[in-house]
């Protein structure tokens, strides 16, 4: 049984979660915040329930995938807010799929947004804040010895797999899966788990018919009916409503 989170030591604190040691060398407790940003933290905010919002989303889409045999970090959920993870070294990178034109590949393609690309594209990005976590290429990653190849490439598969699965799982929501922003972590033996969250803070959630935003563009964009979109969202995927 779990210490009691009085006694969870805090080790990790970001921008939209906090990671505590329980006494388990294996795993941690990751825990949802309600806070937001955007812009590299230059815009922050707080988002009613969305830290519960996210962490029940999560465990729902990790245990999809683990279905599908994706190795994620996710072990159990021990709270609307809380769940406990596998213990990772973290990979320094950002990954993300696009399947659709948003966000900055608006201004780099020069292509309208919500364009659908003729297949999914795969980017890299460096994970430092101070950075901007600026968008990498192959040749970077090995020269910051950010992963070796073997990861790096199984890395790459895993994450088209994962975008191949949801894609169809969220279309048959009336959900268009525009893109998603994936981290991974190794264990002691060197395999490859997805880590993070999946959630409208890291994917481009769509409706399918009127296109309206159900993310955290809702945020960025001072769209409004932030907290009621990832409600809508969370029902139409789960079939049910969040513990708050």
């Amino acid at each position: 049984m779990e210490k009691p989170a009085l006694e969870w030591t805090s080790i990790y604190e970001g921008k939209a979660k906090i990671l505590f040691e329980t006494g388990d060398r294996d795993t941690l407790v990751q825990r949802f915040k309600n806070d937001a940003t955007a812009f590299n933290a230059l815009k922050k905010g707080s988002i009613p329930n969305k830290g519960a919002i996210n962490c029940q989303l999560s465990a729902h889409l990790f245990t999809l995938l683990e279905s599908q045999d994706i190795r994620t970090h996710f072990v159990d959920r021990l709270s609307p807010i809380d769940m406990k993870v596998r213990r990772l070294k973290m990979v320094g990178l950002e990954v993300v799929m696009r399947n659709r034109v948003a966000g900055s590949l608006v201004k780099r393609l020069g292509q309208p947004e919500g364009t659908p690309l003729a297949h999914p594209i795969l980017e890299w990005y460096y994970k430092r804040d101070d950075l901007g976590d600026p968008m990498v290429n192959r040749d970077h990653i090995d020269i910051l010895h950010l992963a070796t190849d073997d990861v790096i490439a199984t890395i790459e598969k895993m994450a088209r797999r994962i975008n191949g699965i949801l894609l169809p799982y969220f279309s048959g929501k009336g959900i268009l899966l525009v893109d998603m922003k994936f981290e991974f972590g190794t264990d002691d033996s060197g395999a490859v788990f997805l880590g993070d969250e999946i959630s409208g803070d890291t994917c481009r959630f769509w409706d399918a018919q009127t296109h309206d935003k159900m993310d955290k563009d809702r945020f960025r964009q001072d769209l409004g009916k932030i907290e009621e979109n990832y409600l809508a969202l969370f029902r139409r995927v789960t079939q049910h409503e969040p513990e708050l």
